[in-house]
C-alpha cells in the first residue's frame, strides 16, 4: 500500500482541519500566560512613571532644603553701564556707581617688513624680549633664520608670553601686531627688543612702531563717591558680596552718567521654590491617582490599582508632611498657609506665604532646611524619598518583582509551548495512523465488494 503523505487523503476525512482545531484549542492555554505577562509589563511601565514623578518631587524638595535660598539677595540695576550679581554674603542697600573708564588691553605693532614668510637676518638675536606695564619681562626663544610668521608662531606657542600675536598687512608691507591677553595697566605690553645669547640687545630685523602703541588702562569708577581702580571689568569686593561687570561707558551730554544698584532680598526665588514644591507633590498625587484609578471596568482601571507599594509611598509621605517640625517658630505646614486637602493634594494660601517670605525668611529656613542638614521637613522628605527609591526601596523591589514574574512567565510559556508541540505531534501521528487504517479498510471493502459482485455474476449465469 502506498504511503500517505497528507492527512485525509487516504480516508477522505478532514483530518487536517480537525488537527488545526485541536492545535488552536491547545494554544488557547497560552492566552492566560500572555495576559499575565502583559499585565506585569504594564506594571513595570507604571512603576517607571511613579519613579519619574518621585524624582521630580525630590528635585523640588532639594530646592527648599537649601539654606542659601532663604538668604538669597538680588541686585537690581538702574542704568545701562553695569550688570551686577549678588552672593549670599551681600548686604541689602543702595549704591550709586559711576564708570569713567573701562579696563582695556595694551596693543603694539612693529614697523613693516617686506615678506612675512622669508627668513630674516636676526643679527645674532636668539630671544625676543617683551616688557609689560609692571616692569616684568618675558623672553621668547626664536630660531636662527626665522621669518616674521615664525616669530608670530613662537610667541603664540608660549603660554607665558602674556600677549597674542598676529600679522597685519597694511597695504605696503607686513607688521607684527601684539595685544595683551589681559586688561589693565600692569598687563599692558609696553615694548619689545631682540637679545643675543650674551644678553645684549641687538638691532634685530625690525623694531616697534611707537605710533601704534596703545597702553592698557585700568577701569576707573566710583561707588557712592569712593574712587576704585581695577585691572578687570569684572570687579569683586567693591561692594560686599556683589560682582560688578562693567559693560560700557554711559556718557550723557559729555558727562558720566551714574547707575543705581539696589541689593534686596530675593523673595521671588523663595516663592517659586515653595510653590514648585507644592506643585511637584500635587503632580505626584495626580500620577498616583491615574495609576490607581478605578472605573468599574478592568480594561480601563489603573495599572497599580490596589498595589501595596503605592499605599506605602502615600502613607510615608503623608506621615512626614503632617508630622510637623520641632524647635522652630513654625512647626506645621498649616502655619505656612499650606494645607492638605481632602483629595490628598496641597493648597497654598499665597497671602500667608508672601508675608512669611517677606518678613520672616529665617523661620522658613528653620522649618524646611533646619539648623542642621536633614533636620527640617525638606530634609526628612528627602531621606524618605531616597529610601523609597534606593536599591532596596519599595519602588525598585516592586519593579524587580514584576520583572522576575515576567521572566517566570516567559519560562512557563516556553515549557507549555513545548508540551503543546508534543501533544500536536502525537495527534498528527495518531491521525496519520487512523488515515492509513481507514484507507486500508476502504481498500479491503472495495476488494470484497468486487469479489462478491463477481460471485453473484457467476451464480447468475449458472441459473
Amino acid at each position: 500500500m502506498a504511503t500517505i503523505t497528507s492527512l485525509g487523503v487516504g480516508s477522505g476525512l478532514d483530518l487536517t482541519g480537525l488537527l488545526d482545531q485541536l492545535q488552536a484549542a491547545e494554544r488557547g492555554k497560552l492566552a492566560p500566560i500572555t495576559l499575565q505577562k502583559k499585565q506585569q509589563q504594564a506594571k513595570i511601565s507604571a512603576f517607571g512613571q511613579l519613579q519619574t514623578s518621585l524624582n521630580s518631587f525630590q528635585d523640588a524638595v532639594a530646592k527648599i532644603n537649601d539654606p542659601k535660598l532663604y538668604q538669597s539677595l538680588s541686585a537690581n540695576v538702574r542704568g545701562d553701564a553695569i550688570k551686577a550679581t549678588a552672593a549670599a554674603d551681600a548686604l541689602p542697600g543702595s549704591y550709586r556707581v559711576e564708570v569713567s573708564q573701562l579696563a582695556t588691553s595694551g596693543t603694539l605693532a612693529s614697523n613693516r617688513v617686506g615678506e612675512r614668510d622669508a627668513a630674516m637676518d636676526l643679527q645674532g638675536a636668539t630671544v625676543l624680549q617683551l616688557t609689560f606695564g609692571d616692569g616684568e619681562s618675558v623672553a621668547i626663544n626664536i630660531a636662527e633664520g626665522s621669518s616674521l610668521a615664525d616669530i608670530r608662531d613662537a610667541i603664540n606657542a608660549d603660554k607665558d608670553a602674556g600677549v597674542n600675536a598676529t600679522i597685519i598687512n597694511d597695504g605696503t608691507g607686513y607688521r607684527l601686531a601684539l595685544s595683551s591677553k589681559t586688561t589693565g595697566a600692569d598687563a599692558s605690553v609696553e615694548n619689545f627688543s631682540f637679545v643675543d645669547a650674551g644678553g645684549t640687545v641687538v638691532p634685530g630685523p625690525f623694531a616697534e612702531d611707537a605710533a601704534t602703541k596703545r597702553s592698557g588702562e585700568n577701569a576707573a569708577l566710583t561707588v557712592n563717591g569712593i574712587a576704585i581702580s581695577s585691572a578687570e571689568n569684572s570687579i569683586e569686593g567693591a561692594i560686599q558680596g556683589v560682582t560688578l561687570n562693567l559693560t560700557e561707558l554711559d556718557i550723557v551730554d559729555g558727562e558720566t552718567a551714574s547707575s543705581t544698584i539696589n541689593i534686596e532680598r530675593d523673595t521671588l526665588k523663595q516663592r517659586e521654590a515653595i510653590n514648585g514644591f507644592v506643585k511637584a507633590f500635587n503632580d505626584l498625587k495626580g500620577t498616583i491617582g491615574k495609576l490607581t484609578s478605578f472605573t468599574g471596568d478592568s480594561e480601563t482601571a489603573g495599572e497599580l490599582l490596589g498595589d501595596n507599594t503605592v499605599r506605602t509611598i502615600e502613607s510615608r509621605l503623608r506621615s512626614v508632611l503632617t508630622g510637623g517640625v520641632e524647635g522652630g517658630e513654625l512647626s506645621t505646614l498649616n502655619q505656612l498657609g499650606i494645607t492638605l486637602q481632602r483629595d490628598g493634594k496641597l493648597k497654598v494660601d499665597e497671602e500667608t506665604l508672601d508675608d512669611l517670605v517677606a518678613n520672616n525668611p529665617q523661620a522658613l529656613n528653620d522649618f524646611f532646611a533646619g539648623e542642621n542638614e536633614g533636620d527640617g521637613m525638606a530634609g526628612r522628605l528627602n531621606t524618605t524619598i531616597e529610601q523609597m527609591l534606593g536599591n532596596n526601596g519599595v519602588v525598585k523591589l516592586a519593579i524587580s518583582g514584576a520583572e522576575n514574574r515576567v521572566k517566570s512567565l516567559d519560562d512557563r510559556f516556553e515549557r507549555m509551548e513545548k508540551t503543546i508541540e508534543g501533544t500536536i505531534s502525537r495527534y498528527r501521528t495518531q491521525f496519520g495512523q487512523l488515515d492509513a487504517m481507514i484507507a486500508q479498510m476502504n481498500s479491503m471493502s472495495s476488494y470484497l465488494t468486487q469479489q462478491f459482485d463477481a460471485l453473484d455474476n457467476q451464480l447468475g449465469r449458472k441459473k
